[in-house]
């Protein structure tokens, strides 16, 4: 299978962020990649290329505008105020607040987050764009006739909503991906979520569509991030309605559990009838995970893999979470080895 990736997103190096009531080291750096990209090429899955540059028309097409020019132009005007330290927002655009933009650039960083967990850094802009470009750039080879691509995307997305950042996610790779197929003729694409939190950003960006499916299977939202979406009534709005399902499991679910619901989830791409397969690829469902509470183990993951295929679709993997360092590696390998032996 063919990686994709990028070097920059090692300019996305948060020094902490708040979690748990403290300021703590970011759990998402870039070792995460790293290590992926290590198991890739000592498992030999397959060639790893770099992206090509798409500007800013496809991010433009998920992303609002106004954000998008906060995301290029938020460290430079932090910095011109004499600061040189992670960008942190101090406070949120909440019930019955005012929803006018500052014009201030701290307050644009209120406006434009969801949490306290996701610092702006001098390299965000730069490795958030590499990481879109990324996705774009396996879309293109789905696009060529490419049965199956891995995006090696860091920093993650599927957080990042049509104009707002968090989970450690800037850009929504995903959906960026998912839309440029539609734009090169793909009339029905399906995203898939199987990281342990839910994919509230790609949801908000497709809710009243119904040409791109989404699903997602994730921590009940009544207990785990990002609590304020991801709940099974969430059905789409509009001409979207039905094309939203979540899957909410408690906690600590054991893994029968979790298979049963990605067998849902399967069924319902199929009845869809999806052209394309975009699937956000967070395996922080590991039972070792330092900030998740599902249990699959590292054998799991191939049979994820192995079940994806099983949909005969072409498949754009975009990494996601995953947050115990060490056995990133294997569990994402694990997802793409299992899915060629499939295929």
């Amino acid at each position: 299978m063919l990686t994709v990736y990028s070097d920059s997103h090692r300019l996305q190096h948060g020094q902490a962020e708040l979690i748990d009531g403290t300021l703590k080291p970011c759990f998402e750096t870039p070792s995460r990649a790293d290590m992926v990209l290590a198991a890739v090429r000592d498992r030999e899955l397959g060639d790893v290329i770099h992206p090509r540059r798409h500007g800013l028309d496809p991010i433009l097409r998920v992303h609002d505008a106004g954000y998008v020019r906060f995301l290029e132009t938020a460290w430079r005007r932090w910095t011109e105020m004499g600061r040189d330290y992670d960008a942190l927002p101090k406070m949120w655009q909440v019930r019955r607040l005012r929803e006018a933009i500052p014009e201030h650039v701290e307050g644009q960083l209120c406006y434009y987050s969801m949490d306290c967990g996701t610092p702006v850094t001098s390299g965000t802009w730069q490795a958030a764009s590499a990481a879109a470009d990324t996705a774009l750039t396996g879309a293109d080879r789905l696009i060529g006739g490419e049965r199956a691509v891995f995006a090696l995307t860091r920093p993650p997305g599927h957080h990042a909503a049509f104009d707002y950042c968090g989970g450690y996610c800037f850009l929504n790779n995903a959906a960026i991906a998912a839309q440029a197929l539609r734009d090169h003729g793909m009339r029905k694409v399906a995203v898939l979520d199987v990281d342990y939190h839910h994919g509230n950003g790609t949801q908000d960006i497709f809710y009243r569509r119904a040409d791109v499916l989404f699903l997602s299977i994730h921590g009940d939202p009544r207990t785990e991030y990002p609590f304020f979406l991801g709940f099974a009534d969430e059905k789409g709005e509009g001409e979207g309605l039905g094309y939203n399902f979540n899957f909410p499991l408690a906690a600590g679910s054991c893994v029968s559990t979790w298979f049963v619901a990605l067998d849902c989830a399967l069924e319902q791409i199929a009845r869809f009838g999806a052209e394309a397969l975009v699937v956000s690829l967070g395996v922080d469902t590991f039972q070792g995970d330092p900030i998740s509470r599902f249990q699959l183990d590292s054998p799991d993951f191939v049979t994820l893999g192995a079940r994806l295929a099983g949909l005969k679709l072409p498949t754009l993997f975009c990494l996601e979470g995953g947050y115990a360092v060490e056995p990133i590696g294997t569990n994402v390998v694990n997802v793409l080895a299992g899915f060629e032996a499939r295929g």
